[in-house]
């Protein structure tokens, strides 16, 4: 008799928090995939399902991560772009000319760069990464911060626990003897009101006296920058930054620093350049710390205007329907539609996920660039004349999920120059679709139902 009851117990308490869990899915925007597949897997396995949600399926928590404050410009600034006006219209912070900017595509011009900005810092160093490696790159990044806090300067530096599991731990400690502050972003053993494992922080920047930033795609670590040639180095993306336009920069760390040690930090206004730049940019942040998703969105709108071409770098293509459904529309509008990714990431889950996705897109006439010698790493786009660099992946993590910071680029010089950088890694592309048998492609089916889980 009590064994009947404790069943009864059991299975009336899963109903009750399969039904709870159903209610607050319901509750949230989501694509109707998500929400989709999520219910499914309820169904099926509500025992995993509903713990799983609610250790993994919240994408915005307004309690845990506040919305981004961001410095206000004096005078209101006229949108140089459609794109501008829409984002600023989310209240983000517009587009900006004059600004200096600079690409860095090798791993050694990327170290290079990192370094003299570190180097170049007098008051504050603001370093936020989702790896850190322990490895030479990684020790010696944190032992450059570690003599800056020794003279004076004032040094933080905030890593994603999950991504920094294996960071360098004696330079670290060294650093924090120093006077350095290290935090760490979201740890993994947490309550869900403190913030959710899925949520990572993907962000990537060093900022020097609140006027220079160092940014884009690497991370630090071997596999990204390095002082010297190394065979495993990716092909990736990144770049430095000076005018008022760092600002938002400054925002974005500022409230990423807070979530972590918090407390409230001072707003610190980025000083005036000494001499101005060609460039026009805007940074876009996305993440639960942004409402609504204007980076997705943003997109989306992109590649439904888009005239001439749309040309992605990615090492991971698991879109969101929405996005693979505009780039479909767009290539068969005969939009010259071009997708760069690696012949083989470093990811396994997502090549088995991308298969469906890049086979779709080519069939309606977009070319697939399988990148044949190393890892592409690089997360950047070509719409029209418009270019973005940054963090975030062409996947349903970076577009939904995770804390990302994607960098537009208006003016002609700088899109100029992120379109020679795709013409030449096409050179050593290929663009054989696979074909692959039926037991992969039903794999592969698999995982796309999954993508928003996972």
């Amino acid at each position: 008799m009590i064994e009947f009851f404790m069943t009864h117990i059991e299975v009336v308490g899963v109903i009750l928090l399969t039904l709870g869990v159903a209610f607050i899915l319901l509750q949230q925007r989501r694509s109707p995939q998500s929400t989709a597949a999520w219910i499914l897997f309820l169904v099926v396995m509500p025992y995993v399902a509903a713990p799983l949600f609610l250790a993994l399926g919240f994408r915005k928590q307004g309690k845990r991560y506040e919305p981004i404050i961001f410095t206000q410009k004096e005078d209101p600034q006229t949108p140089v772009h459609a794109l501008d006006e829409m984002f600023q219209s989310f209240n983000l912070p517009p587009a900006l000319e004059a600004q200096r900017l600079n690409l860095h595509d090798t791993p050694q011009s990327a170290y290079a760069a990192a370094m003299e900005v570190i180097e170049s810092a007098t008051q504050t160093i603001d370093v936020l990464f989702y790896i850190v490696s322990d490895d030479d790159t990684g020790n010696h990044v944190v032992d450059a911060l570690t003599e800056k806090a020794r003279n004076g300067v004032k040094v933080r530096l905030l890593m994603d626990r999950l991504g920094t599991l294996r960071g360098p731990s004696k330079a670290v400690k060294a650093l924090r003897k120093a006077g350095g502050e290290v935090l760490f972003f979201s740890p993994i053993l947490q309550l869900p009101s403190s913030g959710h494992l899925n949520l990572r922080n993907h962000r990537k920047m060093i900022i020097a006296d609140h006027a220079r930033v160092f940014s884009g795609g690497m991370n630090i670590g071997e596999h990204y920058m390095s002082d010297h040639p190394h065979s495993d180095h990716w092909v990736d993306l990144a770049f430095t930054l000076e005018g008022q336009s760092v600002q938002t920069f400054c925002d974005v760390f500022r409230s990423d620093w807070e979530v972590a040690c918090g407390e409230d930090v001072d707003h610190i206004k980025t000083p005036a350049p000494t001499t101005a730049g060609n460039a026009t940019v805007q940074l876009i942040p996305s993440g639960p710390d942004i409402v609504e998703d204007p980076l997705h969105d943003g997109i989306i709108r992109a590649l439904h205007l888009a005239k001439t071409r749309i040309w992605i770098a990615t090492p991971y293509f698991v879109p969101t329907e929405p996005l693979a459904n505009a780039l479909r529309i767009a290539a068969l509008r005969g939009v010259d539609v071009r997708i760069l990714v690696p012949q083989k990431s470093n990811q396994h889950i997502a090549d088995f996920a991308r298969g469906g996705y890049l086979r779709d897109a080519h069939t309606a006439g977009a070319k697939v660039k399988y990148f044949e010698p190393a890892m592409i790493h690089a997360k950047a786009a070509l719409i029209d004349d418009v270019g973005l660099v940054g963090t975030a992946n062409f996947d349903v993590r970076s577009m939904l999920l995770n804390f990302e910071a994607m960098l537009l680029v208006y003016d002609a010089r700088s899109v100029s120059t992120l379109s020679d950088w795709f013409t030449a890694r096409e050179a050593d592309c290929h663009e054989n679709m696979p074909s692959p048998h039926l037991p992969r492609r039903l794999a592969e089916g698999v995982f796309r139902i999954g993508a928003p889980i996972l």
